[in-house]
């Protein structure tokens, strides 16, 4: 696949979520998640633009009208095909590389997101990632996904099971053998931290994230100190 060409960040959002209702929407400091989200990636060096992809239900025309007002580009599809709304706003982005970030990653780190656009386009990766610690010493939340638009609307064509559309990128890991999938670890030792929960699919992960100190332009470094001292087990 070619690492080559536009990079966009498609971030997944809604308001409908069971576990954490109207979550894109609330307040960590005053300040949206959504608004949280789209603010720390602008600070991304790497990508050259981001789209918002809602599900095109009436509750969450709220956060697109939203989003609109704040002049983020977005766009609304498939509610439960996920997999298809990130093939159309890819598309809708003409991306060439798709970074996916998910709404609940308010702590997003734009550092992650460049490292990870980096590693993907120096080595010869189908799909990439170090938003989750999964063979690799990252936290939780601070990075997100990786791979090309080509093979995005690849998987849109063959992926055939409710879980492979609802979750977008559960394809690739369904079928691994198949595909080249990449991870690295963090190059500094404070950052090394897969014990840190910083993601937001919880009511009790909102409440930990709302009693913390921080700011929506806060580095890393500051994120994972403050979480680590602050949070102690709650952060686990």
């Amino acid at each position: 696949m070619s690492s080559k060409g536009k990079v966009v960040a498609i971030v997944q959002a809604r308001l409908g979520s069971s576990r954490l209702p109207l979550k894109s929407l609330l307040c960590l400091r005053d300040v949206p998640v959504i608004d949280w989200v789209t603010r720390r990636l602008g600070a991304c060096a790497r990508l050259d633009s981001i789209m918002v992809a809602v599900p095109d239900t009436p509750l969450d025309a709220v956060l697109l009208e939203h989003l609109r007002r704040r002049g983020v580009p977005c766009m609304a599809g498939p509610e439960d095909d996920v997999l298809a709304r990130f093939c159309q706003a890819a598309q809708l982005a003409d991306a060439d590389l798709v970074v996916r970030v998910c709404a609940d990653n308010p702590l997003i780190w734009s550092g992650a997101v460049d490292r990870l656009v980096d590693f993907y386009r120096q080595g010869h990766w189908d799909y990439a990632y170090n938003h989750i610690p999964r063979n690799n010493l990252w936290p939780d939340g601070l990075g997100a996904e990786i791979l090309s638009r080509e093979l995005l609307e690849d998987m849109g064509r063959k992926a055939t099971q409710p879980s492979q559309r609802e979750h977008c990128l559960n394809y690739i890991w369904d079928n691994a053998a198949d595909f080249r999938i990449g991870t690295f670890d963090p190059a500094e030792d404070w950052l090394r931290r897969p014990d840190l929960r910083l993601d937001m699919d919880r009511p009790d992960d909102f409440r930990r994230l709302a009693l913390l100190p921080i700011s929506p332009d806060m580095d890393a470094r500051a994120i994972v100190d403050v979480c680590g001292t602050a949070c102690g087990k709650d952060c686990n």
